[in-house]
């Protein structure tokens, strides 16, 4: 049944970061499905907006935070530009001091603002090294689609609520090749070193499929990363390195027609995830329980450190906080378990 509200304007706005924009492309899915009068407005980054092309209904605006919207006055000028888009309502999936001080401009000019609650308690339960509370919180998803329905939306998720694959570039096809190969992109890198594996272990995964001649394996990595995976790609065959050749928005396209993902808890899972690609996640001091995992995917495709060996896992939300003696986590994830969840998930 249609109401009124059905055909409003709503304003989302997720500032950063690539992986926190990422997981907001199923709950937007899921609103313009079950709200097809919709229309959405997102405010991001300039770099993000190819996520959200060909959505139904979904626009994307800049915030330049860095430039024309910086500080409160800035802030000020980027409310009244989306005003004249004629928003009804804001959606604040961040709540972070800039969407705050952007909400409170909309509240003054009587607009129905909700924001997520992220759940620090619950988080910081989760982490502590006294009195741990070791239980699955929230998903990252489920408090996006809350915020929906604090401003009169039930969003009920499905896992079919994903982006289509997109088509490849010329470019693109020229630096695959043609043949038959199944392809495995790799992120080897995070944010953090709590929660990136060893090189010399990826490397030991890396060769192993490469011996097996029947996958193409596509790093992925910043610009600045460039140089280190180069080594790999000059060491062993099956090995191609993408990283900082390509647009984003070409990126994504490559993303989209991967056979498999492996990546660390960090935006690539989350970019693969959200195009319902296989997705096999590596985890040490930070752990799915804290509702980062990406969306769509069995549990069983994340390989985590040994919690025996280390019961005060996790210790982080982010990855960049462990107590002494945890430095090493991540070892406990053997090369070869990593080579047979590949193979496993893959075929």
């Amino acid at each position: 049944m249609m109401t009124e509200q059905s055909s409003k304007h709503i304003l989302v706005i997720r500032l950063s970061a690539m992986g926190d924009v990422a997981m907001t492309v199923p709950v937007i899915k899921a609103m313009i499905r079950s709200y097809p009068a919709v229309k959405i407005t997102v405010v991001s980054r300039a770099f993000l907006k190819p996520i959200f092309e060909n959505i139904p209904n979904v626009s994307f605006y800049t915030a330049d935070v860095k430039g024309k919207h910086k500080g409160i006055l800035g802030l000020y000028k980027l409310y009244k530009e989306l005003k004249a888009l004629r928003i009804d309502v804001v959606a604040d999936l961040h709540n972070v001091l800039r969407s705050k001080i952007l909400g409170i401009y909309f509240k003054i000019g009587g607009y129905k603002v909700s924001k997520i609650d992220k759940g620090r308690a619950g988080k910081k339960a989760l982490t502590r090294t006294k009195d741990k509370v070791f239980k699955q919180l929230k998903t990252t998803h489920e408090r996006y689609a809350d915020v929906f329905k604090e401003i009169g939306y039930d969003v009920l998720l499905v896992k079919e609520d994903v982006l289509a694959q997109r088509e490849l570039t010329q470019k693109i096809t020229i630096f695959t090749g043609q043949d038959q190969k199944k392809w495995i992109g790799i992120a080897p890198f995070a944010a953090f070193a709590g929660k990136t594996y060893p090189f010399e272990l990826i490397e030991k995964v890396i060769a192993k499929l490469s011996e097996t001649n029947q996958y193409k394996i596509i790093l992925f990595g910043g610009p600045a990363d460039k140089k280190q995976l180069a080594t790999l790609e000059n060491k062993y065959e099956q090995v191609i390195n993408c990283a900082g050749l390509f647009s984003f928005k070409e990126e994504l396209a490559l993303i989209s027609n991967l056979d498999l993902m492996l990546s660390m808890d960090s935006g690539n899972a989350h970019l693969a995830a959200m195009f319902g690609r296989k997705v096999i996640t590596i985890w040490g001091i930070t752990h799915p329980y804290a509702g980062f995992y990406p969306y769509g995917q069995p549990i069983e495709n994340a390989l985590l450190a040994d919690k025996e060996k280390y019961p005060l896992l996790p210790t982080s939300i982010y990855g960049n906080k462990f107590p002494e003696g945890y430095e090493n986590v991540m070892q406990t994830i053997t090369p070869i378990a990593v080579f047979d969840k590949i193979v496993k998930v893959i075929e």
